[in-house]
């Protein structure tokens, strides 16, 4: 057995090794997959460059107060805040990983008392006093606090992920917001447009029921077309204000604070430029929820070593020196009341290791697990931009169309009024053109608000994209890099 043992010693402190998988990317992960890295397959539509997404996407709408809204929610937005500090704590686990590698000491001292008989009593001998200080250091030879480091450095990374999908989403959250409050406005005009025209319609077919040219059916027929659409006003306004509450909310102010100089925004914000896209090799490096799966997986397959180091003794280099005597205090010069030693601490479960086998089992069905979330999140990746280039697309097409509708609505009202004044149709007539004037101008204000909501889609599918602009906290400078697909977790010796 002492041959085995130092055998074993002898030929990790030689190779230096660090057991388990060192972890790279699968080369079967579908985030390799050519289809997967290549052009997206709606992305040669004039509506899209393939050119790479810009940092602070928002800014290609050109709207200084837009852009000033999404810089006061990522620096005051209460998930954000949230989000940073559990990246924080993530640090500080590494840290906390990290000193173990590190000299540990204690210091332990009391005082006990051993009752040989009668009743207990300070002034009985038996009490003593013990007090010493030791010192140890691990000496790691299978690596398994190299792979507890490895496996919270990836955890870290992969919490800095999920904090950068956080700010993803507030920033399209108040892109959003902003798009619904000046879309809200775009709908009240033309609503407010279809009322101003049913009601001139109204006037004239009052007046010529007063010169007996009408019935007063026909009166109370354009009354409810009137007054329908006055309807539909309140909801939108209802539908403005909500947008301009969330806004407060999420830049971190009371409701009552809300944006107030945005209420009468006149319309969406609009690009002037096909949207940049990129291709599936941008997407997978730049969306948080893919780095986040990726970074798990390196996480679970650093658990994989931890385990693994198990089966070997984990060794330390340790000492100790101390006083041990009975009362009086006096005694505690004397040479007898001194001791310490040093030499190698061993700790090892052999030869049961049945438990360590089976939590290997566990960390290795966890790593395969945690690989199919990654694929996983590449597909979910690749089929959200998909879909939302293709509904911007469609929504594009729609809105071409609704357009044509409604300039064909607005010349089939003025001729039908034209028509009503000489007699020439029934009221009916202009009663149905102008409801189809009134929905198609609803429908394609509602188009124009689809189109700009359906752009926030794209930036938020494609993962967003932005550079600190502000200086990061320690703990993210000391470890301010995206993670890439290339990486090899780093192994000692």
């Amino acid at each position: 057995m002492r041959w085995t043992l130092a055998g074993t010693l002898v030929a990790l402190a030689v190779s230096g090794c660090t057991a388990g998988p060192d972890y790279h990317v699968p080369t079967h992960a579908i985030a390799n997959a050519p289809d997967a890295k290549g052009a997206f397959v709606n992305g040669g539509s004039a509506a899209f460059a393939e050119v790479p997404l810009p940092d602070h996407w928002w800014r290609l709408y050109a709207d200084t107060r837009l852009d000033l809204y999404v810089t006061q929610a990522l620096a005051a937005n209460t998930d954000l805040r949230a989000a940073d500090a559990n990246l924080r704590r993530a640090y500080a686990a590494v840290r906390e990983a990290r000193a173990a590698q590190t000299v540990g000491t204690s210091f332990q001292a009391g005082v006990a008392d051993t009752k040989q008989a009668g009743i207990d009593a300070l002034s009985i001998p038996g009490w003593s006093y013990t007090a010493a200080f030791s010192v140890s250091y691990p000496l790691d030879l299978a690596g398994g606090i190299r792979r507890s480091v490895e496996a919270a450095g990836a955890d870290a990374e992969a919490v800095e992920a999920m904090r950068d999908q956080v700010r993803v989403t507030v920033a399209a959250a108040v892109a959003r917001n902003y798009v619904a409050v000046c879309a809200a406005n775009r709908s009240l005009v033309a609503a407010r447009h279809v009322v101003d025209i049913q009601s001139e319609t109204l006037e004239e077919i009052r007046r010529m029921f007063r010169g007996g040219r009408s019935t007063r059916f026909d009166v109370t027929r354009a009354e409810i077309a009137v007054n329908q659409s006055k309807a539909s006003i309140p909801p939108i306004i209802a539908g403005r204000q909500a947008a301009l509450y969330a806004l407060a909310a999420l830049m971190g102010r009371p409701v009552a604070d809300y944006p107030r100089e945005l209420e009468n925004c006149p319309v969406p914000p609009a690009l002037q430029q096909p949207l940049p896209i990129g291709d599936g090799a941008a997407l997978i490096r730049r969306r948080s929820d893919v780095r986040a799966a990726e970074r798990a997986l390196a996480a679970a397959t650093a658990s994989i070593g931890i385990e693994t180091a198990q089966l070997y003794p984990q060794v330390s280099i340790g000492g100790s020196l101390g006083y041990a005597a009975p009362f009086p205090l006096s005694t505690i010069h004397s040479p007898e009341s001194f001791g310490g030693h040093v030499g190698p601490l061993l700790s090892w479960s052999f030869p049961n290791l049945a438990v360590v086998h089976a939590r290997i089992a566990e960390a290795g069905a966890a790593a395969q697990a945690a690989d199919a979330r990654f694929d996983g999140a590449v597909l979910t990746a690749l089929q959200q931009t998909e879909t939302a280039l293709d509904a911007y697309v469609r929504e594009m097409d729609r809105n071409r169309e609704l357009r044509r509708a409604r300039d064909s609505a607005a010349d089939a009202t003025s001729q039908a009024r034209t028509l009503l004044r000489f007699g020439r149709t029934g009221v009916l007539d202009v009663l149905n053109v102008e409801a189809s004037l009134a929905a198609t101008e609803t429908a394609l204000a509602a188009s124009d608000a689809a189109i700009a909501d359906a752009q926030v889609n794209v930036f938020l599918a494609l993962g967003g994209g932005w550079s600190p602009e502000t200086p990061s906290t320690p703990a993210h400078r000391a470890h301010n890099h995206q993670a890439s697909f290339s990486r090899r977790a780093r192994t000692a010796g």
